[in-house]
């Protein structure tokens, strides 16, 4: 899921399939364009590594594996100090940046998704503050898209750093980068990203071979709520429901969005999980979560559960209000989503289904996070080579995890955690 300050929905120019074929139609002949001038003006160029004094991450949409490369942006700041570090994303989904703190604010620069001559004349107002400042390392952290490849080699950057397909076994994006990276399925999205900061300093012509393992026991960032933050969430739960009280509660995000449709756990199988627990657990309540856009799917499901330890709050928080909300909450279940690595910079424990991708490489890098994945034969069907497309149509991955599944995790997480509260209030 992608968020923004305002809401949990990003508002892009025509939709995530516009987007993709015109990274397509347009972006394959452009990278192909530009490779032929970068041929030419940089063909004189020095070659081996460059001294880097400022380094650039570009990641534009789903924010969630922002907050799986904080590793890689703790590399770079080792490497050039917070101060020069930068990244560009789009500017409905920076706020998980700002949650992090990692990278100072006035560092970030965004692009405008309200219509696409918006996104280009922000792309270019953007091209031209990078190369004002002085940007001399670029990270493109997308998985092979043409509109990043375009961007990182249009900052000018001696030192580019992106995924390249070079036996066409991926999208084409022409030849655009210094430090081409073989994209590795079989490491975590993390450990990718951080292998990609650590290119910089290696010898572009050696790439993608070097003899460098990622660690990623990087420790993890931290999203700590005011005083006032955590109060006015306490007040939206008690004018919800005033029962609620400082009863226990489990949050739902059934991500009814129309974004990756395939990630989706049918909706009535929430809708008995949240009857089973509240059966199980007299003392429970259960919130449903979602954005503004799925406010009326979500919350109609919250009321078809039939109870009043039921919280619809589904378009009712600012994302800084749902974050404090993970941390006052015990368990989060989610489909594979930005909540579940928004979620663990916070206490909260997490159960997320996975069905068209793999835990393996982009589960939340959290010991508070649990991953469910049936596994069955045709999962994942969705990976950086294809696009993050799928020919299905029928996410038969997603409907093999049954209710049964989760319940037992959920209820072996939720005793785990009464019997640890139970034994400290006793040891007081």
């Amino acid at each position: 899921m992608i968020i923004s300050r305002k809401g949990w929905g990003m508002n892009l120019p025509a939709g995530i399939s516009s987007l993709q074929r015109t990274d397509r139609w347009i972006g394959s002949p452009l990278c192909a364009i530009l490779t032929f001038l970068r041929r030419i003006c940089e063909s004189a160029a020095p070659v081996g590594p460059h001294q880097v004094r400022r380094i650039l991450f570009v990641k534009f949409a789903e924010q969630g594996s922002t907050v799986l490369a904080y590793p890689a942006i703790c590399r770079a700041i080792e490497m050039v100090k917070r101060e020069n570090v930068y990244f560009i994303v789009f500017e409905d989904n920076r706020f998980v940046l700002d949650a992090m703190g990692v990278i100072p604010e006035q560092n970030v620069i965004t692009l405008s998704t309200r219509s696409p001559l918006g996104l280009a004349l922000s792309a270019l107002r953007a091209v031209h503050r990078v190369r004002k400042i002085g940007i001399d390392g670029v990270v493109d952290l997308e998985f092979l898209t043409r509109f990043s490849a375009i961007v990182t080699f249009t900052t000018g950057a001696k030192s580019r750093v992106g995924f390249h397909t070079f036996f066409g076994d991926g999208p084409y994006r022409g030849d655009l980068m210094t430090h081409r990276v073989l994209y590795n399925s079989h490491l975590h999205t993390s450990e990718m990203f951080e292998v990609m900061v650590e290119a910089l300093t290696r010898d572009p012509a050696v790439l993608p071979t070097f003899d460098f393992t990622p660690y990623s026991n990087e420790p993890l960032p931290k999203f700590r709520p005011s005083t006032d933050e955590i109060a006015e969430m306490e007040a939206l739960l008690r004018r919800e429901n005033p029962r609620m009280d400082s009863a226990p509660l489990i949050l739902l995000n059934p991500n009814a969005s129309d974004l990756l449709p395939l990630r989706r756990w049918p909706a009535p199988n929430y809708v008995e999980l949240a009857r089973r627990l509240l059966e199980c657990y007299p003392d429970l309540f259960i919130g449903f979560i979602g954005s503004p856009a799925e406010a009326v799917p979500n919350n109609r499901l919250a009321d078809e559960v039939g109870s009043s330890r039921v919280i619809p709050l589904a378009g009712k928080t600012t994302l800084r209000q749902v974050l404090a909300l993970y941390t006052r909450s015990e368990i989060l279940v989610t489909n594979d989503s930005g909540p579940a690595h928004f979620a663990s910079m916070t206490p909260i424990r997490v159960v997320t289904l996975f069905g068209p991708e793999t835990p393996a490489l982009f589960a939340a890098r959290s010991p508070n996070a649990t991953a469910l994945w049936a596994g069955i034969a045709c999962s994942p069907c969705v990976n950086a080579y294809n696009n993050r497309q799928s020919v299905c149509r029928n996410n038969l991955c997603m409907q093999a995890i049954t209710v049964d599944d989760v319940f037992k995790e959920v209820t072996g997480i939720y005793d785990s955690l009464k019997r640890t509260t139970s034994g400290n209030s006793s040891a007081e």
